[in-house]
């Protein structure tokens, strides 16, 4: 699969061959959804607590007599058919995180790029580079027609342009081994460096 090389500025770079494994599947919905719920699980913080009957702050004193009263037999307060009683099997503070095998992972990513490729979404620059102003780096975004775009460099992002990208709405950038299937679906636009794709095919293969 053979795809143009670009300049940030738009002028024409020579162009680059992508490896069909990698970009030339047929994307699947299933895999990629399989892998997006295992990242968003994994990050979810799981913290969410509730108070049981041992952990309400209320006094533990029988509230009546058990007979004679014509109510119903209870102890104390804290129990959960009281208001402000403790809650009965509500969520305590665990992780939402579930097992993916390594090798399905990597699919999910060659799926998600190939997804790109084939929606026409993947665009590939030279090298991503910039002099550190975000007004310039903006005004270059606008000409090529980025609005939602995820940039993927090589093993390390240039420190300026990261600089200059960090407070552009609606641009990540990434370095190769940052690169997962969530991040490139939620952007409209993906855009590789040469370094990037190089890095992208010798973790993949």
């Amino acid at each position: 699969m053979k795809l143009d090389v670009i300049k940030l500025d738009g002028g024409k770079a020579g162009s680059v061959d992508l490896d069909d494994a990698l970009f030339g599947l047929e994307p699947r919905a299933d895999i990629l959804h399989r892998v997006v719920r295992w990242q968003r699980n994994k990050a979810q913080a799981g913290t969410h607590k509730v108070k049981t009957r041992s952990e309400t702050s209320y006094s533990t004193k029988k509230i009546y007599r058990q007979k004679g009263t014509g109510g119903a037999r209870h102890g104390d307060r804290n129990a959960p058919i009281f208001r402000k009683g403790g809650i009965y099997k509500g969520p305590t503070p665990r992780s939402h995180a579930h097992e993916l095998p390594k090798k399905f992972r990597k699919l999910g990513l060659r799926h998600a790029l190939s997804a790109k490729a084939k929606a026409g979404e993947l665009v590939i620059i030279e090298a991503a580079e910039s002099n550190g102003k975000t007004s310039a780096l903006a005004k270059q975004l606008k000409n090529l027609g980025w609005k939602r775009a995820l940039i993927i460099d090589g093993a390390e992002v240039n420190e300026t342009f990261a600089q200059a990208a960090r407070n552009i709405d609606g641009l990540d950038v990434l370095p190769s081994m940052g690169a997962n299937v969530y991040d490139i679906l939620k952007r409209d636009t993906l855009v590789l460096t040469k370094a990037g794709v190089e890095a992208l095919e010798a973790r993949l293969k």
